[in-house]
């Protein structure tokens, strides 16, 4: 029984067909594991690119809340500092007048007819008093605005973020 050579090459070029098939076969499975583990990296970065503008999103809707609460509330702080600037200068014109309720108690003298109201003048502020009187009156628009503005950020943004784990 002789082998002829025919059959010998026949048999050598099958082994080899068979031999690189084996070898693209685990090529083939070796880039597809590759190519899961890149799919994978990929929704990865995805769903991170997703958080992330999720996230920008929301900062710029805080950032514009809180500027619009401090547009809102420095409107308004300005409107009363003008009204008291133009109180302030009414009064100084003599176009209006500060009232103060107050109440004088009459004196009781031994002489009845000693104690009396008629000579007693208006009751006013001296100047002084009236200049920190309208400090006064700006510190508390300030110190009112500062309050609400605080409660309306509170309210519009820190309340509205979601919770962090």
């Amino acid at each position: 029984m002789t082998i002829s050579l025919r059959y010998i090459l026949i048999f050598l070029f099958v082994g080899f067909v068979v031999a690189f098939n084996c070898y693209l076969d685990s090529q083939l499975n070796a880039t597809r594991a590759q190519l899961s583990d890149a799919w994978d990296e990929l929704a990865t970065a995805n769903q991170d690119l997703e958080n992330a503008r999720e996230a920008a999103r929301l900062t710029g809707e805080m950032l514009e809340a809180r500027n619009q609460v401090d547009t809102e509330r420095t409107e308004a702080l300005n409107d009363a500092l003008t009204k008291n600037l133009a109180l302030q200068r009414a009064v100084a014109d003599g176009r209006r007048r500060l009232l103060i309720q107050a109440t004088c108690s009459v004196p009781h003298a031994a002489d009845p007819g000693a104690a009396g109201l008629a000579d007693a003048g208006t009751a006013e502020l001296t100047a002084d008093a009236r200049s920190d009187y309208f400090t006064l009156r700006n510190e508390l628009a300030r110190a009112r605005e500062m309050i609400l503005g605080l409660q309306d950020y509170i309210r519009r943004v820190v309340l509205r973020t979601p919770a962090q784990p």
